[in-house]
């Protein structure tokens, strides 16, 4: 359900750094908004370093863009950038300074995964139920 997008210039991280980034920003995701592990995806999106640009000018910039479902409390939003944003630091030793998180939200009937409508926070567990019963139903 949720998707964050990490955007850099190619060859700022390794593929152990995306690994251990990837974990943490699906564990941090899956215990500030009470959800399973298995609806987080981190996408990573590398550009050519001449397309990369701060202030104008080149840059070498780790943005987080982080997408979820309209609902959740604003405590719970603030700890979720805050906590993505010191992940992203400590495991990739990007200075925070150069580290944009943002989390954005629209309603869940905005969005479609697996052929459905997403549930609207606290709604996720009969959601799964009712995919479940699809699935062995059409077997």
């Amino acid at each position: 359900m949720p998707v964050y997008t990490v955007t850099m210039s190619r060859g700022t991280l390794n593929g152990e750094t995306k690994a251990a980034l990837a974990a943490e920003i699906t564990t941090i995701h899956s215990a500030v908004n009470h959800v399973p592990s298995t609806y987080v995806n981190v996408l990573f999106n590398e550009l050519a370093p001449s397309n990369v640009y701060t202030d104008g000018k080149p840059a070498h910039p780790l943005i987080i863009n982080g997408w979820v479902r309209t609902g959740h409390s604003d405590e719970q939003t603030t700890a979720l950038v805050t906590q993505v944003a010191d992940a992203a630091t400590r495991i990739t030793g990007i200075p925070a300074e150069r580290v944009l998180v943002i989390i954005g939200n629209s309603p869940a009937r905005f969005a479609i995964e697996g052929g459905r409508i997403l549930p609207d926070p606290g709604q996720e567990l009969a959601w799964l139920a009712a995919t479940t019963e699809q699935s062995s139903g059409s077997r």
